[in-house]
């Protein structure tokens, strides 16, 4: 079995589908029966539903973790600890482990971390950085166990970066002025990765579909970082408390969108042409068919975006369409 092949395996997780949904296969008793055969061994088995019918694909994250945070050891004690929740790839996590221990803080845990069986322990002390906007369900679960959620931008772009950065300083009582000399190198270092793409994007208008759950602190970052107009911000959903600090920084009046109207939503980007849209894949060949402009949303999810190192390749995602349209016209 899988065991024999892969002795390594900790943690094994069962994923809802829609054929096992419809044969109503109970995949959370089935679970519990392989923990208790495979326990002496050391594994663990969860499950979730990752069936499709919830509202986006990004919410398969948020229940994987969700269903990760009840094994979670208890904290010994009510010592401030801070845990970053969201997947990063390596190379970013090992970024904002830097910048955390710069600023003071070397104790920061990460969920998930690199290793399923080393599970980070929660409790009241734990304060809680979200890296990703879609993460509902484990944030609410984290802070039932007694854990504190820190309000801040997602660390995507120059500004997010540091306001997120910011927000953990001020939970442990850091200063401005540490934060503040503890980033400027990597601020000046994106800052100069943005000069180009900057060009090329500035003034032009973008249309965010709702897909990712991304869409809000994307729209941030491209408004007041490259000088982009927003015509509308589409979002699947829209959470108050873990949006409200990216909706604060959009500028006043920003027409954004909660839910899936395709219909509607398509009528008005063709009828507004935006420079560039921000969509589906299921959307994108149609769009470009009516002449449109169009970047993938799941791009965004599967390339390292967050953080300060990140920021000139995110923005070159962001410009590649608009060069490829470029060259097809000159040619």
């Amino acid at each position: 079995g899988v065991r024999a092949r892969r002795p390594d395996i900790r943690t094994l997780v069962l994923v809802g589908s829609c054929p096992s949904e419809v044969i109503k296969l109970d995949l959370g008793r089935a679970a519990e029966r392989l923990s208790q055969r495979h326990r002496a061994a050391g594994v663990r088995v969860l499950n979730y539903s990752g069936s499709g019918i919830e509202t986006t694909f990004t919410q398969g994250e948020d229940a994987c973790l969700a269903a990760l945070v009840p094994t979670m050891p208890v904290a010994p004690d009510a010592t401030p600890r801070l845990l970053v929740v969201g997947a990063l790839a390596d190379v970013v996590e090992d970024q904002f482990t830097r910048l955390f221990a710069a600023l003071g803080l070397p104790e920061v845990q990460f969920f998930p971390g690199r290793r399923s069986a080393r599970l980070p322990a929660v409790g009241p002390g734990t304060r809680l950085l979200l890296a990703q906007p879609f993460l509902a369900d484990t944030a609410r679960a984290l802070v039932d166990r007694g854990a504190t959620l820190l309000r801040a931008p997602y660390p995507i772009g120059i500004e997010g970066t540091t306001r997120w950065l910011g927000a953990a300083a001020a939970a442990f009582g850091i200063d401005e002025a540490t934060l503040e000399r503890c980033t400027a190198a990597a601020r000046h270092r994106a800052a100069r990765a943005l000069e180009a793409p900057r060009e090329r994007l500035a003034g032009r208008r973008i249309f965010f579909f709702p897909d990712s759950q991304l869409e809000l602190p994307l729209a941030r970052f491209v408004q007041r970082e490259l000088g982009m107009q927003l015509l509308e911000v589409g979002t699947p959903t829209l959470h108050r408390q873990h949006h409200g600090e990216e909706c604060a920084l959009l500028p006043a009046g920003t027409r954004i969108v909660e839910g899936q109207d395709v219909e509607a939503q398509l009528e008005r980007c063709l009828r507004n042409r935006p420079d560039l849209t921000v969509c589906g894949l299921g959307l994108a060949n149609p769009l470009e068919a009516q002449g449109l402009t169009t970047k993938w949303s799941i791009e965004f999810v599967f390339t390292p975006i967050q953080g300060y190192e990140q920021v000139g390749d995110l923005a070159q995602l962001l410009a590649r369409p608009l060069v490829r349209q470029a060259l097809l016209n000159a040619a």
